[in-house]
């Protein structure tokens, strides 16, 4: 190894893909379609393979470098390829530490592609897409739904959601730690403090200085998105409160001492919050063991989170069915 990998972090492509787009005229996109035993990454994984560059990871580093030689051989070919490691592999020489097998689907893709195009655009719209992709032919449709990712032996199809977001209310040490640490968990980012600083304390997040219900309300609060109020006893904590547990986002929680949790329930209460609503604040915020200085604080808010969103994400892909609106995606003409 000459250099880190440290693009290897990387889970979703469609953040390097937007810069991308731009700068070049064809790249490769390898998924992960099919798994033999345990492996560490599950099926759906994905890498995006320059000429020059290459993010994301499949293994825990066994195949990536030989994937993105493919990926590379790929564009120049303009053919996908299958490729195979560990159990089953025709290249011995690459072995897998978990001892499984897997196999990839490395295909080339035009940066005009129109398929790429509405990826990215219910990237920015914030609306799940259905990638499906045999490799040579790829097709977006709306997702209605959320099955888990699927491969047929011939085509693939993978569910892309908006990313999670991550709406932190206050300014104190534990607010600024929350958002630096979900900055670098490649999450969106709003901060939310009332009559603060000019400019945001970190790039790469929104930023709002008006009262939290007016801040939500430009936001634009979906399933997708958390809610975290960390800051103390301010007189319009309630009425945010009260707007996020009218939302839908799937997390929302508040900072406090349990012995103020019957006083503030009363107040959410009184602007309109039912008990059913009630039932989904996390009070006191995180989970539960870590200390009380501000970045264990956040640490422990990140980590509920990041709990929360993914068990969100199994039951809906666990009670999902059909996810195009019109038709079954194998009865898509390509």
């Amino acid at each position: 190894m000459s250099s880190w990998r440290l693009a290897a972090s990387i889970d979703d492509i469609r953040a390097p893909l937007m810069a991308v787009r731009g700068a070049a005229e064809r790249f490769a996109i390898a998924t992960l379609v099919e798994v033999s035993g345990s492996a560490p990454r599950d099926v759906g994984a994905q890498m995006l393979i320059t000429a020059s560059d290459y993010w994301g990871f499949l293994s825990g580093g066994c195949i990536e470098a030989d994937v993105a030689r493919h990926g590379r051989e790929a564009m120049v070919e303009s053919s996908a390829r299958l490729l195979r490691y560990g159990e089953g592999s025709p290249w011995i020489d690459i072995k897998l530490a978990c001892g499984s097998g897997i196999t990839v689907l490395v295909e080339p893709v035009a940066a005009d592609d129109p398929a790429v195009a509405a990826l990215m655009d219910g990237y920015a719209a914030r609306t799940p897409v259905l990638w499906s992709s045999d490799g040579a032919q790829r097709v977006v449709l709306p997702a209605h739904h959320a099955p888990a990712d699927a491969w047929d032996g011939a085509r693939y199809t993978k569910l892309f959601e908006p990313p999670l977001r991550l709406v932190l209310v206050g300014e104190d040490g534990a607010a600024l730690a929350a958002a630096a640490l979900a900055v670098e968990m490649g999450w969106e980012v709003a901060l939310i403090t009332p009559g603060g600083p000019d400019a945001a304390p970190f790039h790469g997040m929104n930023y709002h200085r008006s009262d939290p219900a007016t801040a939500l309300a430009a936001i634009g609060v979906d399933r997708w998105t958390a809610v975290a109020v960390l800051s103390h006893d301010r007189e319009d904590d309630e009425r945010g409160l009260a707007a996020a547990l009218l939302s839908e986002a799937f997390y929302i929680g508040a900072i406090g001492a349990r012995a103020r949790l019957d006083a503030r329930t009363a107040k959410l209460r009184e602007h309109g919050v039912r008990d059913a609503d009630l039932a989904r604040l996390h009070a006191p915020i995180g989970l539960y063991g870590f200390g009380k200085a501000p970045r264990d604080v956040a640490l422990s808010l990140v980590a509920e989170v990041a709990q929360a969103f993914h068990a969100r994400s199994i039951a809906a892909r666990s009670a999902g069915e059909s996810m195009s609106n019109s038709a079954p995606v194998s009865s898509v003409s390509m």
